[in-house]
């Protein structure tokens, strides 16, 4: 299964989805948006795909959001995403992409959604936060 995580390695969410997908047996493309940046319909497509707006996608919170006036009331879909193609770190992260779906994995169990195989449990995000448990159940 192919599997495309939009990720920043600077994210600890990113980071543990990217760390569940492998742990999982996958080797996903890894799409590093922060430095190749998005296009138009690459947003339009995955927001589509994951049911999501541009607000709602929007990172809202240590983001430009606010200098840019983004979280004003009158601001449409299309100015957000005209700034999102100037400033690639307001799209929140990590977005996964597969056969199984398109998400928006936040919190990083989300991504266990999208994968036909989990990692060995017990299983741990960066801080110690139990996902999987030592019998393979979700937590």
């Amino acid at each position: 299964m192919d599997i495309v995580i939009h990720h920043n390695p600077d994210c600890s969410n990113s980071r543990n989805v990217l760390r569940l997908i492998r742990d999982a047996g996958y080797e996903p493309v890894v799409v590093e948006y922060l430095q190749t940046g998005w296009t138009r319909g690459q947003l339009q497509a995955l927001f589509a795909a994951a049911e999501l707006t541009p607000y709602s996608a929007m990172r809202k919170e240590r983001s430009p959001a606010k200098e840019l006036g983004l979280l004003e009331d009158n601001v449409t879909a299309d100015q957000i995403l005209d700034q999102m193609l100037l400033h690639p770190s307001l799209v929140n992260r990590p977005i996964v992409a597969c056969k199984k779906g398109v998400a928006l994995c936040r919190p990083p169990e989300r991504v266990l959604d999208l994968l036909e195989s989990w990692p060995s449990g017990p299983w741990s995000k960066e801080d110690g936060t139990l996902l999987i448990d030592a019998d393979g159940n979700r937590v």
